[in-house]
C-alpha cells in the first residue's frame, strides 16, 4: 500500500507530483491511500509515496483541460476526489479523449464535482460581507466570516487580495481562513462564528441603505432563493430585512403604482421640447458676445440639440489676439459645459505650456457647439459631426469671431478648416499653407490634439507631439501677446 499524503484538504500541487510518481510507476488506484495533513492511512501501515524519486518511465500525457478540471476538483468536500482524479489520470494514458466523454461515470462525477466548487467560489466572492474592528494597536482592519461548502480558500484568495488589497482584513470560515495585512497573506486552520464580529459602526447605515434600493416591483422570490440560499444569507447583515421586505412588497407595490409619476429633469423636458432646424431666437441677431452665449444655450438649428447635455459655447477674453478652434465638445466638455477641460483640453494645456504659450490670453471654441455620440454600453463615444451639422454651427462660429475680432485664428483638425474655410480635403494639404478668411485674417491649421491621443505607439506619438509643439511655438511668433511672461 502506497501512502500520498497532501499538506492541506486542497493541495493540488502536492496531489499532482504524488500521482504523477504513482502513475509513472504504474501503481494500481486501489493500492493507494490519499490522506490530509496527520490523518491516519487506514487500518494498514504503507510506503510513504517518494515524489522525488526517478523513474524510467516517460512523462505521462494528459489533456490539456485535466490540470485545471483536477484543480477543482481537488478543492470539493467528497473524501473520494483525489482517488477518482488518480483513477481518471491511468485511464487517460490509454484513452487521451475520455474528458469528452460525458456518459462515462467517472468523467460525469469529476465535472459535477468541479462546477459544485465554481458555484461555491462564485458565492463567497459575491456574499461575503466584512465588519470593521480594531487590532491590539487601535488600528483599522476588517473580519468576514462565511461558511463554504469546500475547499475553496485558497483559490477564492487572489480574489479578495486584489479586490481589497489596501485593507487589512481576515476571512474566517470552518474550514481554513485568509488573513491579509496589506502586504502578506496568511492561510491559517478554520475557526468558529464566535471568533467573528456581529456588528460595526457602519451597519446601521448598511441597512438603511439596503432598505431604501430594494424595489418590490422587480421581486423574484425563487430567482431570490436559487441566488442566494438560506445558508448563505443568514450571514449576511441585512438578513433581518429580507422577510419583512417580502412580506410588505406587495403593499409597496400597490402604493408606488398609486403615486403619481415624478418629472424628468428640466434638462430632459427642454430637450423634448426642442424642434430642430428653428432659429432659438426671436428678433434682432445678437448684438455682444453675451447676448450671442445666452441665445446659443438654446440653439435648434440642427438635430444635435436634442441629445447633447447642452451648448458648449467657446471660451476667453474677448480681446484675444488667438482664437482657437476644435472639432466639437467631447464627453467632458458637454457635461461641464465648458471646451477643452477633457483628455484632449488637458493634452493642449501641456503642449501650449511647452511651446510658451498661455492659454489664459487666448479664445477657445470648436466648429459644433453639440456633443455628437453614439453610446456603447455606458460609455458615449465621440462620433464625426457631418458637413450640415458644420454648417449649421458656422453661424455661432461666425459671430464669436466678430465680437472677439483675433488676429489669427487656428483650426485644430479636418473639420475646423472646413466650418472656418470651407475646404473639405485633408487636414495635410492645407497644414503647410497660408490661409486667410474673407475678412483678411489669417488661418493657420494644425492637428486636433485627440489626434495625439489616438496614435497607436509610443514612438509615434513623441513624433507628432513634436510637430504640433513646433506648430504653436510658429503661432507665438506670429502673436507676441500669447507668449509666457
Amino acid at each position: 500500500m502506497q501512502v500520498a499524503r497532501l499538506v492541506h484538504p486542497a493541495d493540488f500541487e502536492g496531489w499532482r507530483l504524488q500521482a504523477r510518481r504513482l502513475a509513472q510507476r504504474g501503481v494500481p488506484p486501489g493500492n493507494v491511500a490519499w490522506v490530509v495533513g496527520d490523518e491516519p492511512a487506514g487500518l494498514f501501515d504503507g510506503e510513504a509515496v517518494d515524489a522525488a524519486a526517478p523513474v524510467a518511465r516517460p512523462e505521462l500525457m494528459v489533456p490539456r483541460d485535466f490540470p485545471d478540471l483536477a484543480a477543482q476538483v481537488v478543492c470539493h468536500r467528497d473524501p473520494e476526489r483525489l482517488s477518482l482524479l488518480y483513477r481518471l489520470l491511468l485511464l487517460l494514458q490509454r484513452e487521451p479523449h475520455l474528458l469528452r466523454v460525458a456518459t462515462d461515470p467517472d468523467v460525469h462525477r469529476a465535472e459535477a464535482m468541479a462546477r459544485a466548487v465554481r458555484r461555491d467560489m462564485h458565492k463567497m466572492t459575491a456574499f461575503v460581507r466584512f465588519r470593521e474592528v480594531r487590532d491590539a494597536d487601535g488600528r483599522e482592519a476588517y473580519v468576514a466570516w462565511f461558511e463554504p461548502e469546500h475547499f475553496i480558500i485558497e483559490r477564492v484568495s487572489s480574489f479578495f487580495v486584489k479586490r481589497f488589497s489596501a485593507m487589512r482584513w481576515s476571512i474566517l470560515t470552518p474550514l481554513r481562513c485568509l488573513h491579509w495585512d496589506g502586504a502578506t497573506l496568511h492561510v491559517t486552520d478554520g475557526a468558529t462564528k464566535a471568533d467573528a464580529p456581529s456588528e460595526d459602526a457602519m451597519e446601521a447605515y448598511w441597512l438603511t441603505y439596503y432598505a431604501n434600493i430594494f424595489n418590490p416591483a422587480r421581486l423574484k422570490i425563487k430567482a431570490m432563493k436559487a441566488e442566494m440560499p438560506e445558508k448563505y444569507w443568514r450571514n449576511l447583515p441585512e438578513a433581518e430585512l429580507i422577510a419583512p421586505l417580502i412580506a410588505g412588497a406587495g403593499r409597496r407595490s400597490d402604493a408606488m403604482v398609486a403615486t403619481a409619476p415624478t418629472q424628468p429633469p428640466q434638462r430632459h423636458l427642454r430637450q423634448a421640447q426642442r424642434q430642430p432646424g428653428t432659429m432659438p431666437w426671436h428678433g434682432e441677431v445678437p448684438q455682444s458676445w453675451q447676448e450671442a452665449a445666452k441665445a446659443a444655450r438654446d440653439c435648434t438649428l440642427c438635430g444635435l440639440c436634442q441629445d447633447a447635455t447642452q451648448t458648449v459655447f467657446g471660451e476667453g477674453p474677448l480681446d484675444a489676439p488667438v482664437m482657437f478652434v476644435g472639432e466639437q465638445p467631447g464627453d467632458h466638455e458637454d457635461l461641464a459645459g465648458k471646451p477643452f477641460v477633457g483628455p484632449a483640453g488637458q493634452v493642449f494645456d501641456r503642449a501650449l505650456a511647452e511651446a510658451g504659450l498661455e492659454r489664459s490670453r487666448a479664445y477657445v471654441t470648436n466648429a459644433v457647439k453639440h456633443f455628437k455620440f453614439t453610446v456603447r454600453g455606458k460609455r458615449r463615444i465621440h462620433e464625426k459631426p457631418d458637413a450640415g451639422e458644420i454648417q449649421a454651427c458656422r453661424f455661432w462660429l461666425g459671430l464669436e469671431r466678430a465680437f472677439v475680432r483675433p488676429k489669427l485664428v487656428v483650426a485644430l483638425g479636418a473639420s475646423a478648416v472646413r466650418a472656418l474655410t470651407g475646404h473639405a480635403g485633408s487636414l495635410a494639404s492645407v497644414r503647410e499653407r497660408a490661409l486667410a478668411l474673407d475678412d483678411g485674417t489669417r488661418v493657420m491649421a494644425t492637428v486636433h490634439p485627440s489626434y495625439l491621443l489616438r496614435l497607436p505607439d509610443v514612438a509615434s506619438q513623441a513624433r507628432e507631439r513634436e510637430r504640433f509643439i513646433a506648430d504653436l511655438r510658429r503661432i507665438g511668433e506670429a502673436a507676441p501677446e500669447m507668449r509666457l511672461a
